[in-house]
């Protein structure tokens, strides 16, 4: 479109060159940077899924360092410190470079997934930079106190009768801060292939995604899942997070949006940590009919919720309702 920018690069992010995507018809449409889940899965694989989404707002997608087209580029040895914290101080530099290009005051802030880790500390910590924060597939640690994702996995398997599954989950036990980058990874592995519309969704929307993808190669698809795998190493950092004790107060509007569904990151856990933010705007609305990856796999449904709820917040055109 004449107003319209399709760009995609490598830029000297953190010490490393990462690739950053841009994309969106009309550059008067609000700016949204991405924080991708995983850890290392890079949200570049579901532009055809969500392309509707570029009409009405500029969509920057970033390929984290461990993730996608910057761990191809470099290489497990060239991604240089593999923590929460660099992944935090990369983030910043990310939006302060779109920012100066993009010629912006602020912008919009959607993680989901693994990202969402990231993106409540950005959004509690900067509100100069972010005019919304928007999580979905919103993952909530709180310091360990809930374990009924845990429990529901152990019931599943122990109504499927899958008994040595379950005894290698039940030998992990519910603390998560103590497991290895391994047992992290065969959690989630399981999670995802005991829940029927969760597996359902990795088939038809994450591996379609992945195989059909117009801006990967064979062989970028298998540094995609190279990348996953050496990004493993970030999950453990995560569990010990406690968002409650980091703080609950918001100096910027904040939307929740989880699928009715999901089992991995469940809505009951983040519906309770809605519940004690506090913040100029807030919303919660449930994707309906989704597991993880809600947004992808209703990208109608999240569009809905954006132009309804946050794109009016963000531009100033009206408020959002409180749920």
């Amino acid at each position: 479109m004449p107003n319209g920018i399709d760009e995609a690069s490598y830029v000297r992010i953190g010490g490393i060159d990462q690739w950053l995507s841009v994309r969106g018809e009309d550059l008067s449409n609000p700016v949204i940077v991405e924080l991708h889940g995983g850890p290392g899965a890079s949200n570049l694989v579901f532009a055809p899924r969500t392309r509707a989404w570029e009409r009405h707002f500029t969509i920057v997608r970033w390929d984290m360092r461990g993730a996608g087209r910057t761990f191809a580029a470099g290489g497990p040895e060239g991604q240089g410190e593999m923590t929460l914290d660099r992944l935090y101080a990369d983030a910043l530099e990310v939006t302060r470079h779109i920012r100066a290009r993009l010629g912006v005051d602020k912008v919009l802030l959607v993680a989901n997934s693994f990202g969402t880790v990231t993106g409540l500390r950005l959004a509690r910590d900067h509100p100069e930079f972010y005019s919304a924060y928007v999580g979905t597939d919103q993952n909530i640690i709180g310091g360990g106190r809930d374990t009924s994702s845990y429990e529901a996995l152990l019931a599943r398997l122990a109504k499927a009768g899958r008994r040595k599954e379950r005894a290698k989950v039940a030998a992990m036990g519910p603390d998560r801060s103590a497991w290895s980058a391994e047992q992290w990874s065969e959690y989630a592995k399981t999670v995802v292939t005991t829940d029927p519309l969760t597996y359902d969704t990795m088939k038809t929307v994450v591996i379609r995604s992945l195989w059909f993808s117009p801006f990967h190669t064979l062989r970028g698809l298998r540094a995609y899942l190279k990348g996953m795998t050496f990004s493993e190493q970030l999950g453990p950092q995560a569990m010990t997070i406690d968002e409650y004790a980091e703080g609950t107060a918001f100096r910027l509007p904040f939307f929740l949006f989880q699928g009715d569904h999901d089992v991995l990151t469940p809505p009951e856990p983040a519906r309770r940590f809605y519940e004690a933010v506090t913040a100029p705007v807030k919303d919660f609305a449930l994707i309906r009919e989704a597991s993880h990856f809600a947004s992808f796999r209703h990208p109608e449904q999240f569009l809905d919720l954006m132009l309804t709820r946050v794109r009016p917040v963000v531009t100033g055109e009206g408020v959002s309702r409180t749920t």
